[in-house]
């Protein structure tokens, strides 16, 4: 195995980006140990979207909600998570 590059100081977050941009970091880093990275609290980005539904349809959603002590924009991800799931694995769904 050859012998690792000594890795940079950096003055900032940019000079390091171009640096890398520009340079194989197999010269610096030895990967063979590497391990890897768990972040249990990083939580998924979200997006803000706006939903039209009816009036009706909303106040169930908030009473099924509320039975089940969560908040209705939750449960609401949690019913779409779970269609969604079924629909990838090519389950048949009632609708």
């Amino acid at each position: 195995m050859n012998k690792l590059k000594k890795k940079p100081k950096f003055k900032s977050e940019q000079e390091e980006a171009d640096f890398w941009s520009t340079h194989d970091s197999t010269e610096y880093v030895d990967y063979t140990k590497a391990t890897r990275a768990l972040f249990p609290n990083l939580k998924p980005s979200t997006e803000t979207i706006s939903l039209r539904l009816p009036k009706s349809l909303l106040d169930q959603l908030k009473t099924l909600a509320n039975k089940r002590d969560v908040p209705y924009q939750t449960l609401l991800k949690l019913f779409l998570a779970d269609r969604i799931a079924q629909e990838w694995k090519g389950k048949p769904v009632k609708a």
